[in-house]
């Protein structure tokens, strides 16, 4: 994984210098609460419904066993002694002191990290593929282009202030793990019929209050100009997204309303500008980069065997593993959904115990996932059931990947000072109702996502069935969506009709999942079920 060099330890450094002074300032009120907002936001600090939230950086999802513990001791030392891992592949911590926050980050800069642009109007962090450099059907690993683009966009001085947020996704399969087309921009890695590696991108793509799926705006992108397609992109958006109307300000507005070929003619335009610019680094650079993402010192000759006579094992096994590229490993996800838990929490102690998986057991490398769990992404075989054993001892091994209990949920109104509906209370109620090993088994892959208002933080519009918590007259009421992905066969998720009960929901989506069991053909998802046989079967059975 990417080490700092001495301009990146520097800027980490001196920012956190900076933001100590500017809180000294708030805090003997020299600064006001209007002065100090940009200034605390960009620092990815929010002032929440009870307490300041920090929002934590993890670019593309990368982790090493020393930053994931000091992410633990973080939770104990400033907070109630957890964290919670977001779909930005980032970490909240929702109890923060203000005057508390400069020593955090001070913490994270000395196991090089920070909180810079994980809020504001600017290129916030780059995600991708979790699996990326362990999954055995991607083309190459994405992540140093994903660095790449960090270390471009990190501070660049015409992207700080953007109309709106802008994020930027990168993968390299044909399995899209990271909802590639749903960010404003999506880069896949692709080889062209000269076999030359280069990126596809995509544009225009978001959830929130008008849910849009990214168009194709080019084919092929030479990787000697990746940075300087990118900065078209962003100088078109910049130019002309909209800054009197924040709900019409992201780029999938901008392309929408400009029309994907007018908008592609524009960029290409800017681009053909600044190919006569000092824009694009060095390849050396690049290469630079690529040197930090080498394979470890993966063994050969290792035995795929697996002993699976422990049956809770091997549901484990089933459910949360992943094949790998080199034989005798696999890729493990930590579930962060156990039954009747908070989706992407973590405690302390949870949170060390995974560092100390992941150094041991996996070169030193962890992974967040948009999905709010954790991956091991290099476990030899041989060492999985020692792994599983740890994990179950802790309350990790919740064997549940991509079924009904895999729930993506934001904070919600527990937390969040723009929801307006709670998502944790629903997503508990919904894992335990739906918590035994067989009823998960029957129902197969069923993603569901919750959100507490229209921001979409937990994408419901991608969810096979997504919960969408509004504001009905003072009460709390949710919204049934189906039919959205986020793969490669991305889709948005419709409204089926009116809302229902915190209680009436769940009982909505029992029987949402009793008209798929009754209507499957073979092997059929949910997804699968429902495109075929349409909304009406489901609407039938759940309103009467």
């Amino acid at each position: 994984m990417y080490k700092y060099d001495e301009y990146d330890q520097q800027m980490v450094d001196v920012r956190v210098e900076e933001f100590r002074d500017q809180v000294r300032r708030r805090v003997s009120g020299e600064l006001t609460e209007d002065q100090f907002k940009p200034l605390r936001l960009q620092n990815g600090l929010y002032l929440q419904l009870h307490a300041y939230m920090l929002r934590v950086a993890v670019p593309y999802g990368t982790l090493s066993g020393a930053q994931m513990h000091l992410l633990g001791d973080i939770a104990d030392k400033y907070d109630r002694g957890y964290g919670h891992f977001t779909t930005r592949q980032n970490i909240q911590y929702n109890w923060i002191k203000l005057e508390e926050t400069p020593d955090i980050l001070a913490e994270l800069a000395k196991v090089e990290m920070h909180a810079i642009q994980t809020s504001g109007n600017c290129i916030r962090n780059i995600s991708s593929d979790q699996f990326a450099g362990a999954a055995a059907d991607e083309i190459i690993d994405p992540r140093p282009y994903a660095e790449l683009l960090r270390q471009w966009s990190s501070f660049h001085p015409e992207f700080l202030v953007l109309p709106r947020k802008f994020k930027i996704c990168v993968i390299a399969s044909e399995t899209d793990r990271a909802a590639m087309r749903l960010h404003d921009i999506g880069i896949k890695m692709v080889r062209n019929d000269a076999g030359e590696i280069g990126a596809q991108f995509y544009a225009g793509g978001g959830m929130g209050r008008t849910p849009m799926i990214a168009p194709l705006i080019r084919e092929f992108v030479p990787l000697d100009q990746l940075i300087t397609f990118s900065e078209a992109c962003l100088r078109v958006y910049n130019r002309y997204g909209r800054r009197d109307n924040k709900y019409k300000a992201r780029i999938k507005i901008l392309v929408h309303e400009l029309g994907r070929d007018e908008y592609v003619r524009q960029v290409e335009e800017e681009f053909a500008h600044l190919l006569t610019q000092p824009i694009e680094p060095p390849l050396a650079e690049l290469e630079r980069i690529k040197a930090h993402f080498v394979d470890p010192a993966f063994e050969t000759g290792l035995s795929d065997d697996l002993d699976l006579t422990d049956p809770d094992f091997r549901l484990w096994v089933e459910r949360n593993t992943t094949a790998h590229k080199v034989p005798g490993y696999v890729i493990a996800t930590i579930s962060l959904k156990p039954v009747g838990g908070i989706p992407g929490d973590a405690s302390a102690d949870q949170i060390r115990l995974m560092a100390k998986l992941g150094t041991e057991y996996s070169f030193d490398e962890l992974r967040v996932t948009h999905a709010q769990n954790i991956v091991l992404p290099h476990v030899r075989k041989a060492d999985l059931y020692t792994i599983w054993q740890a994990l179950d001892e802790a309350g990790l091994a919740t064997a549940n990947l991509d079924t009904v209990g895999d729930i993506i949920a934001c904070p919600g109104l527990d937390y969040c000072s723009l929801a307006n509906a709670r998502s944790i209370p629903v997503a508990q109620k919904i894992s335990e109702r739906f918590g035994s090993a067989q009823k998960q088994a029957e129902i197969g892959e069923l993603k569901l996502k919750i959100s507490g208002c229209i921001n979409a933080c937990g994408h419901h519009h991608a969810g096979h069935i997504g919960i969408l918590g509004v504001d009905k007259k003072g009460l709390e009421n949710y919204q049934l969506l189906f039919g959205g992905s986020e793969g490669a066969d991305t889709s948005l998720a419709k409204i089926i009709g009116p809302g229902f009960t915190e209680d009436g929901v769940v009982d909505a989506i029992e029987k949402a999942t009793e008209v798929y069991l009754a209507n499957k053909q073979g092997e059929e998802r949910f997804l699968d079920t429902y495109r075929r046989i349409g909304m009406d079967p489901f609407k039938e059975a759940i309103y009467g």
